[in-house]
């Protein structure tokens, strides 16, 4: 089971007449990069509600929005009229002393600081833990999101690796042409070096088994395929709803050592094709697992 890092959720409820919407997006990341926008009221509970998200997210771009409104649909803002009226009245009259236009005069007082204001204090518990419910939710929602997401990807990597082991059964026809190719090599440059009837048997079947041990792969081969089997059994491991996604780069990168070598090892050119093929199919599944939670 994979989760992508890519997600969505979205979750709304109500407490004492105040409507609470939690918003949460996310991004790939190698690393937990968690921005959080809240009411003046909640930055005290900040670390605990960062504590909350991260454990249900995990890692990744995180952005969390919490809004806060009353049920009618307005904001939760105070207003001090007494201010208000006294910023008016001496605004007024200085505007009619100065003959200037008053069109604008209600968005000039509210923007004097003191006279609207978001009240602030303490949260009771009652109204944190509905402010924790439905950011609950919310979290509930990515994951569904994630699931689905994950599932493409799950879908799109285990194509990747079966091309890969596709690829590697396909060098198997090829090896033993390149073993008759290189000892009829080797003794053709023996003998244009030293004279056919100078050729050294113990000499030349040592070289034999000096190429053989070069160009031998049969390690390489098994290797790779052990670490195909283990990404397809991480990806189906059920692991407690949490996801594999640094195991599975972990393995990734073993198979790409594995890739290499057979090609270092090839001395074939139809197997260096199929070595070419096998290292895009790994980039393809590189490019997947940097969205695999």
């Amino acid at each position: 089971m994979l989760l992508s890092m890519t997600g969505y959720g979205r979750a709304s409820g109500s407490f004492n007449g105040k409507n609470i919407s939690v918003e949460l997006r996310t991004l790939n990341s190698k690393l937990t990069d968690l921005k959080m926008r809240l009411p003046g009221d909640y930055k005290e509970k900040e670390i605990e509600l960062r504590k909350l998200v991260i454990d249900h997210a995990e890692r990744g771009k995180i952005d969390l929005l919490v809004d806060v409104q009353s049920v009618d649909g307005g904001a939760l803002v105070s207003l001090n009229e007494g201010l208000f009226r006294g910023y008016h009245r001496e605004l007024t009259r200085l505007t009619q002393e100065l003959g200037i236009p008053q069109h604008d005069l209600l968005q000039t007082i509210m923007r004097i600081p003191n006279v609207s204001s978001v009240p602030s204090g303490e949260v009771d518990d009652a109204e944190w833990q509905a402010v924790c419910d439905v950011v609950t939710e919310a979290l509930d929602h990515l994951r569904e999101f994630r699931l689905q997401e994950g599932r493409a990807l799950e879908a799109d990597l285990r194509l990747r690796v079966s091309n890969i082991l596709q690829h590697l059964a396909n060098v198997v026809p090829f090896e033993t042409e390149r073993f008759a190719r290189m000892r009829e090599r080797i003794r053709n440059n023996m003998e244009e070096n030293f004279g056919k009837e100078n050729l050294d048997a113990n000499r030349f079947e040592q070289e034999i088994l000096y190429y053989l041990e070069k160009m031998d792969i049969t390690e390489e081969k098994v290797r790779l395929e052990q670490h195909c089997t283990y990404f397809i059994e991480q990806i189906e491991q059920k692991n407690n709803g949490k996801s594999t996604g640094r195991t599975l780069n972990f393995i990734s990168q073993e198979m790409g050592r594995e890739i290499n070598t057979l090609g270092a090892k090839a001395y074939d050119a139809d197997i260096q094709r199929l070595v070419v093929q096998m290292k895009d199919e790994l980039e393809k599944v590189k490019e997947q697992l940097a969205n695999v939670l």
